[in-house]
């Protein structure tokens, strides 16, 4: 996707543009020159997708975080509630986030900082820190 929106970019820069003194070099570079004052190229790069999913927690942890959500949210047995459950999509809001949080932090021992209870949104994420946590914890 990001090929195509560089491609159409590219496009209607070469269109519009191109007679103000933009040019490209190649798909990855930019030169810019106006009224005769050139600036120095803009190289373009691939980014890195800013959330990447990770299966770093054992299964056992996220299976026990799974159960520690529905019992917080008062969520049925058959309830599906996987790793990549959101919280909101769950019917959790900001309250029931922080008692999840809680119920994580005794069964598991450990201690969340507000801002990572905070950036926490999916079972999985959970489970995650919590891995985290514990391996830190014990390398201590």
């Amino acid at each position: 996707m990001a090929s195509l929106t560089l491609t159409f970019i590219s496009m209607s820069l070469n269109k519009t543009l191109a007679p103000t003194g933009i040019r490209f070099s190649n798909p990855n570079s930019v030169s810019l020159s106006i009224k005769g004052t050139t600036f120095p190229s803009i190289n373009l790069q691939s980014r890195v997708p800013r959330f990447q999913v990770t299966c770093a927690a054992k299964p056992e942890t996220v299976e026990k975080v799974c159960n520690i959500v529905k019992k917080q949210l008062a969520l049925s047995e058959d309830s599906s509630v996987t790793g990549e459950s959101k919280f909101s999509a769950l019917g959790a809001d900001s309250l029931d986030t922080v008692e999840i949080v809680m119920g994580l932090e005794e069964e598991f021992g450990i201690t969340v900082e507000e801002e990572s209870a905070q950036s926490i949104t999916t079972v999985q994420e959970a489970a995650d820190m919590i891995d985290k946590l514990l391996e830190t914890t014990k390398s201590a």
